[in-house]
């Protein structure tokens, strides 16, 4: 039986492949347009995902860029038929999320079709796995820079993202994360907040639904300078078809090029290496629980 390929995979393939052919012919993107007698803005919102291209302008834009294989051709077609077909709209793309950076909701859309989720963070536990109280927490911090409007809308897709995640642990999705002990040190939100939010973590964990390792402060072994991370697995869980999402404050970042993911996937390996067993992770959140419960040392 075929794979059952997303629209939100079949539609990356055929731009990636786009751009690709595009680069290899040494063409610019104004280049393809003035040829296709397209305005500017068509090739590049095709060329980002913002679009899908159907299949009667795919076939003569691949005559074009020299793409002439007959079974390529006929596999993007089929996947351009794919992109552009929609069962329901997804909750990123309701209107009360309009103020939510497009990047991010592109990110929302891979997440959802992901076979493996990976993240490193060095001071906050990871979005996909954050109750409310912590997200509202960590927003909060951001009152002078976005309106509350906007700051409801964050928290609110954090709540529905996180749902949508956990109902696929476990079945169709992998998850695995490196946290620095300095996560679990911070209170974010305060003792109980955080004391519940922890206490999810190690449920999640204890049950196999995520994978989790600490990088603890007396670790010797030296790592590189990285700054906190998400990739998500499209296809193979083991990688090889990854993006790249790094978030810094009210700005974000979606890196799909190849040599990056690749690098950060190689990276989050090694860390996952030199970190804290699983065992001795699950065993240090529970004595943290302890702690911010009971006050026990």
């Amino acid at each position: 039986m075929a794979d059952v390929v997303s629209p939100t995979v079949a539609r990356r393939r055929v731009r990636l492949a786009l751009r690709e052919a595009r680069e290899a012919m040494g063409k610019t993107q104004l280049e393809v347009a003035e040829e296709m007698e397209w305005s500017l803005s068509k090739v590049i919102r095709i060329e980002n995902g913002d679009v899908s291209i159907s299949p009667n302008d795919l076939r003569p834009l691949l005559a074009y860029l020299g793409v002439k294989d007959r079974v390529r051709v006929a596999a993007l077609i089929a996947d351009a038929k794919i992109a552009r077909t929609r069962a329901h709209v997804s909750w990123w793309q309701e209107n009360r999320f309009r103020d939510l950076p497009d990047t991010l909701k592109r990110y929302f859309e891979y997440e959802s079709v992901a076979s493996a989720i990976r993240t490193y963070s060095i001071r906050y536990i990871p979005g996909p796995i954050q109750l409310s109280e912590y997200a509202t927490a960590l927003t909060g911090s951001l009152d002078d820079e976005l309106d509350e409007g906007v700051i409801n809308q964050v928290v609110e897709s954090r709540r529905l993202r996180r749902d949508a995640i956990m109902s696929r642990l476990g079945k169709s999705l992998a998850y695995y994360t490196v946290l620095d002990e300095a996560v679990f040190m911070r209170s974010t939100g305060g003792t109980a907040a955080f004391a519940k939010q922890l206490s999810d973590l190690y449920s999640l964990a204890t049950n196999g639904l995520i994978r989790i390792r600490m990088l603890p402060f007396s670790l010797d072994v030296p790592i590189a300078n990285n700054a906190s991370f998400d990739l998500v697995s499209l296809g193979d869980a083991n990688g090889g078809n990854e993006v790249l999402y790094r978030e810094n404050g009210v700005a974000d970042e979606l890196i799909e090029d190849p040599l990056a993911t690749s690098r950060h996937l190689r990276r989050f390996n090694k860390l996952w290496q030199v970190a804290a067993s699983e065992a001795d992770t699950i065993r240090f959140i529970g004595d943290r629980i302890d702690v911010l419960e009971h006050g026990q040392q």
